[in-house]
């Protein structure tokens, strides 16, 4: 039997990620199917679950996979810019980033289970954003009157209470200036400049 190659599981297990991803935005944890989750991948339920133990174990891959993109983005252009492109509808996969989401916001609220795996892999996004900070207040370009851990908390809040406001459906365009004024809140201040 001819060995499968690194390359070749890889590619599988991106296939399975990207499909998994529009099937869960599309109908949420419980309407993703085993059937639906095949059609969307395109595999058969073993291709799917020799990558993947269960369906739990897919989706907490495909929301850590998403973490994980969310910090690159993080720790190049801050928070403020993963804001931007939900927005924007920029970015490679942002409406079915947005509906991944909120399916780990509605399982953290109501799954206690899921809750403890996921408090696992949720640091992620904490900590680029905490680092983003850090870097920016050492050059200067952060406001030092408020501690970095606070400024943290302030722009998860904010894209916790954008994700919420695109949920109910609420129009996005418009929020440009909104995150412009979260951006500035966070920058240094220097005198004559405002």
């Amino acid at each position: 039997m001819p060995r499968v190659s690194q390359d070749h599981l890889d590619a599988r297990r991106r296939q399975i990620l990207d499909g998994s991803r529009v099937c869960f935005a599309r109908y949420g944890y419980e309407g993703a199917t085993v059937r639906r989750l095949e059609e969307a991948t395109g595999l058969s339920r073993g291709a799917i679950f020799h990558h993947f133990r269960d369906k739990e174990s897919l989706f907490l891959a495909l929301a850590e996979d998403d973490a994980i993109r969310m910090a690159d983005v993080v720790a190049e252009q801050g928070l403020v810019q993963v804001m931007r492109d939900l927005l924007a509808g920029d970015g490679e996969h942002p409406a079915d980033w947005l509906g991944t989401r909120l399916e780990v916001s509605r399982r953290l609220r109501t799954d206690p289970e899921f809750r403890a795996r996921w408090a696992e892999r949720s640091e992620q996004l904490t900590t680029a954003t905490r680092l983003r900070l850090l870097r920016q207040r050492e050059a200067g370009n952060l406001r030092d009157d408020v501690d970095v851990d606070v400024l943290t908390a302030f722009l998860e809040l904010v894209l916790e209470g954008l994700v919420s406001h695109l949920a109910m459906g609420l129009p996005g365009a418009g929020l440009g200036p909104v995150l412009d004024l979260v951006e500035e809140t966070v920058r240094r201040h220097r005198p004559g400049t405002g």
